[in-house]
């Protein structure tokens, strides 16, 4: 797809982050754009910029964890324009860190909930509806995008229900991709891994819902795995506005696998080494022991 003036394009996770740069670039190559997300301020805020840059668009509050609301999403998005063309599953959450088996059934329930059946639910209702665009006009070009993150690559410790939820995004991607190559050459997909990049992640449970919230504190492992990632996002150099650019460039170019920060992948070699070889998981501090002596001392309180 290299022509994107016209096109209608649906963003999950809208109202911050990659999303918002979605819309905002989007919004910048005349697409027309299906706005959702959880939080309903920040929505306003994104719908209300690229309403006053000039796109047109609507705006829905969807759980993506719930499939109802994605159907409703897609209801809608055909009610306003008739059809879809790119498909950006970008709704993701953070947080629920700590030691594995201190994360409670809630946690699990969460992460899972919007990181990957909110993914699961975007490809099951919208690739349908991009397959039958295909097969009434030779001319249509579909594409999907899929948000997983370098934690779908890799294992960092104490990320446990993030890292299950990304490698699950990955490997469903993968997927479509394979399925996809074998009845159509007019729908293509991509998984985004981004590194630390400063968005709204870190702060995820501000939108956590009170079904799922937890009646007992953070653990201090949680509480620990809460201020490093928060630390790290903040402190990252690439901005989200760049990756969506990248993202728009990948879309173009049908490429598949989408790097935040291309020199990590060293780090991926690694860990596919060490499943080949067989030996047992590098350690992901080997090169900065200090701070896995750190992390040990906070985790003795």
């Amino acid at each position: 797809m290299d022509n994107f003036e016209g096109k209608v394009a649906v963003i999950t996770g809208a109202g911050s982050g990659f999303g918002r740069e979605f819309a905002r670039l989007g919004a910048k190559l005349g697409m027309r754009l299906v706005l959702a997300d959880v939080q309903q301020d920040a929505l306003d805020e994104t719908f209300a910029e690229v309403s006053a840059a000039g796109a047109q668009g609507i705006a829905r509050r969807v759980d993506v964890a719930k499939g109802e609301e994605i159907d409703a999403l897609a209801r809608a998005t055909l009610d306003a324009y008739g059809g879809v063309h790119l498909v950006f599953n970008n709704a993701g959450v953070g947080g629920s860190g700590g030691l594995v088996w201190e994360s409670t059934e809630r946690d699990w329930q969460w992460l899972l909930g919007v990181n990957l059946w909110g993914v699961i639910h975007g490809v099951r209702v919208f690739t349908p509806l991009m397959l039958d665009a295909a097969k009434r006009d030779a001319g249509y070009r579909g594409h999907i995008v899929n948000t997983a993150s370098m934690a779908g690559m890799l294992n960092p410790p104490m990320m446990g229900p993030y890292n299950v939820s990304k490698h699950a995004v990955v490997s469903l991607t993968e997927s479509l991709y394979q399925d996809l190559s074998l009845v159509t050459q007019q729908v293509a997909c991509s998984v985004l891994c981004p590194y630390f990049v400063p968005t709204g992640i870190a702060k995820a449970y501000r939108n956590r819902p009170s079904e799922l919230t937890n009646d007992a504190p953070p653990t201090l492992s949680q509480r620990v795995s809460r201020a490093l990632s928060e630390k790290a996002v903040s402190s990252g150099k690439v901005s989200a506005q760049e990756i969506a650019g990248r993202v728009f460039d990948a879309i173009r170019e049908e490429q598949f696998y989408i790097f935040s920060h291309p020199h990590v992948l060293g780090a991926v070699k690694t860990r596919a080494e060490d499943i080949v070889m067989p030996r047992n998981p590098t350690d992901p501090f080997a090169e900065r022991p200090e701070v896995r002596v750190q992390i040990i001392e906070a985790l003795k309180g």
